[in-house]
């Protein structure tokens, strides 16, 4: 599956996307998160994200998934 990051996260991260092959015990997005072990992705209460361009809860699974996309809450203005 291919993981995304945006704005903050993206320049913590040090990269726009990466390729990953969580293993099987990685069931939602924030097993995702926890596996992924990005310093960035440590505080989940800043974080967002999408399934295959989908909001959806950090509590979401990921099983099919093709696409999780991490970002910051979006604010309008």
């Amino acid at each position: 599956m291919e993981v995304l990051y945006f704005a903050w996260v993206r320049e913590g991260v040090g990269r726009g996307q990466e390729h990953v092959d969580p293993p099987v015990e990685v069931v939602s997005v924030a097993d995702l998160i926890d596996w992924l072990g990005h310093e960035v992705l440590r505080d989940k209460t800043k974080l967002r994200a999408a399934i295959d361009q989908q909001f959806v809860p950090l509590d979401a699974p990921i099983a099919g998934a093709r696409e999780v996309a991490i970002f910051p809450p979006v604010t309008g203005g």
